[in-house]
């Protein structure tokens, strides 16, 4: 797949994400426009189903509505507000470190920039892009499985780590489409171009793919 190939696909994947309920994350943002809350939320959501997530995000919210909240509130008490997320109890311990990070290092005002973002604890390149492009909706690249596996799948990048197609995805992908490709890509992921056993007989891009190491 080439470049200029990616306007009707990115059409196609548009219609089909809209289709589907909206990602926890980006419902965070429309309903609180809260960048403290999306980027707890965006940390808790990392292995873990987004039913889950927003159940743990009504129960937390309900209690941590900002940083001295966050700081405030006792970690085991932390620990049975986020339960079951995908390693609640680490994910706890670097929740609490977090408002003294952001104090110390930021004013304690949440960053705008990836680079700023992922020196605070619990937040790596994926959780920071996302964070970037729907707390502050500024073009950002957010690269998981689901990413990295479609995008060298599709043929468009030749990558072997997320952090390669990260890079090479902000060389060649335009930037209109930078904040919606994660949202677009991850639902087409989990639901058609699964990495084990993808339905390519109901892909609706089938045409337009290379199926790079495809196994049906």
């Amino acid at each position: 797949m080439n470049i200029e190939a990616l306007t009707p696909v990115m059409r196609i994947l548009k219609r089909e994400y809209e289709k589907k309920r909206t990602p926890i994350v980006e419902l965070i943002q429309a309903r609180t426009k809260d960048p403290f809350q999306v980027l707890v939320a965006t940390i808790l959501s990392a292995r873990t189903l987004d039913r889950t997530t927003a159940a743990a995000c009504r129960k937390l919210f309900g209690v941590v509505r900002n940083l001295e909240d966050l700081r405030r509130v006792p970690r085991l008490r932390l620990e049975r507000l986020i339960y079951p997320v995908g390693f609640y109890r680490t994910k706890a311990k670097l929740l609490k470190k977090l408002p003294g990070a952001v104090a110390a290092q930021f004013g304690g005002v949440i960053p705008n920039i990836v680079e700023d973002l992922i020196r605070l604890p619990g937040v790596g390149r994926k959780t920071a892009n996302l964070v970037v492009a729907v707390a502050f909706n500024k073009p950002a690249i957010c690269v998981d499985v689901h990413v990295h596996r479609i995008s060298n799948r599709w043929g468009l990048i030749r990558t072997r780590t997320p952090l390669q197609t990260e890079l090479v995805l902000r060389r060649r992908l335009p930037v209109k489409y930078w904040q919606v490709f994660n949202a677009y890509l991850v639902s087409f992921g989990q639901s058609v171009c699964r990495g084990v056993r993808p339905h390519c007989g109901a892909c609706p891009i089938y045409a337009q793919c290379d199926q790079v190491g495809c196994i049906g």
